[in-house]
C-alpha cells in the first residue's frame, strides 16, 4: 500500500515515526516538500520515504491520503485538489466537518475523519476514528488504540478534550520551574515530573475500568498532603476552569 500526506507538521511527522516502528506493511509513504526541514528529516529515517513538491503528485501516487493541514489551509487548497474514485481520505483537519469535507472531494470515495496526537509517534494514546472502519481501524490499532465513533457529533467532544495536550505540558512545565526556582537544577526537575506524571497516568490506565473517583480518594489521606492540594485547587475552580475551557472548544467545533 502506498500512502501519502498533504501537510508536512508536526502531527505528520509523529504519525510517520509510529508507521515505521510499526509492523505495518507500507510499500511507499509520500509527503510534501513543502517543510522541507521534516520532510528531509523524514526521507532520512526511511527508504520507503517519497518528497514530493505538488499535492495532487501525492494524491495521484496514493492509495490513502492524509489531510494534515491546518484548517485554513484546507479550507484554501481542497476544492483545488482532485481525488480518485474509492480512494481512502483520512482528515485530522480539526474544524472541518464530514459534511464539508464530502464537498470539497465530490467524489464517490471511502472518507474519515480521526484524531491522532504526538505520542502516536511511539504508537501510544487513542486516536478517535468516525465513521468506524475494520481496515482504517486495523491502521491505526498497530499506532495507539482506536476508539470508533458511530456519530460526528459525539466526535466533537473526542477533539474538545484532545485540545488539553497543551495545557497538561503546561502543568508538567509550571510544576518542574517551580522545582527549579527551589534550587533544583532544571534537568532533576524535568525528569522528576515527567517520571512522577507517566506513572500517574499509568496507574490510571490500569484502573480506568473502576470510577476515576476511587483514584482521587485512594491517593489521599486525612489532613494529608495531597487532601490539602486538591482541596485548595477545587476551592480555586481549578477544575471548573477546565470544563469551562473544553465547552469553549466545543462551541468553536459545533460553529
Amino acid at each position: 500500500m502506498k500512502i501519502g500526506f498533504i501537510g508536512t507538521g508536526h502531527i505528520t511527522k509523529s504519525v510517520i515515526h509510529g508507521i515505521l516502528g510499526s509492523k505495518l506493511k507500507i510499500r511507499k509513504i509520500i509527503v510534501s516538500r513543502r517543510n522541507n526541514k521534516i520532510s528531509s528529516n523524514l526521507k532520512r529515517k526511511s527508504k520507503k520515504i517519497l518528497i514530493l513538491n505538488n499535492n495532487q503528485d501525492i494524491i495521484n501516487m496514493s492509495d490513502w491520503v492524509f489531510l494534515s493541514v491546518t484548517p485554513e489551509v484546507g479550507y484554501k487548497i481542497l476544492p483545488q485538489l482532485k481525488f480518485k474514485k474509492n480512494q481512502t481520505i483520512i482528515s485530522f483537519i480539526s474544524t472541518i466537518k464530514m459534511k464539508e469535507l464530502k464537498k470539497y472531494i465530490n467524489i464517490k470515495s471511502k472518507i474519515f475523519r480521526a484524531i491522532p496526537l504526538p505520542p502516536i509517534s511511539i504508537r501510544k494514546g487513542p486516536i478517535p476514528l468516525y465513521p468506524p472502519n475494520k481496515s482504517v481501524k486495523n491502521f491505526f490499532d498497530h499506532l495507539g488504540t482506536t476508539v470508533e465513533i458511530e456519530n460526528e457529533n459525539l466526535s466533537l467532544n473526542f477533539w474538545s478534550t484532545s485540545s488539553m495536550m497543551a495545557p497538561f505540558y503546561e502543568l508538567l512545565n509550571t510544576l518542574s520551574i517551580w522545582l527549579n526556582q527551589k534550587g533544583i537544577n532544571k534537568s532533576d526537575s524535568q525528569k522528576y515530573i515527567t517520571s512522577l506524571f507517566i506513572a500517574l497516568s499509568e496507574d490510571a490506565k490500569i484502573n480506568s475500568k473502576n470510577d476515576l473517583k476511587l483514584l482521587v480518594q485512594n491517593s489521599q489521606t486525612p489532613k494529608g498532603l495531597n487532601e490539602q492540594a486538591v482541596n485548595e485547587l477545587r476551592k480555586s475552580g481549578f477544575y471548573k476552569s477546565l470544563n469551562r475551557t473544553t465547552n469553549s472548544i466545543l462551541k468553536r467545533l459545533k460553529k
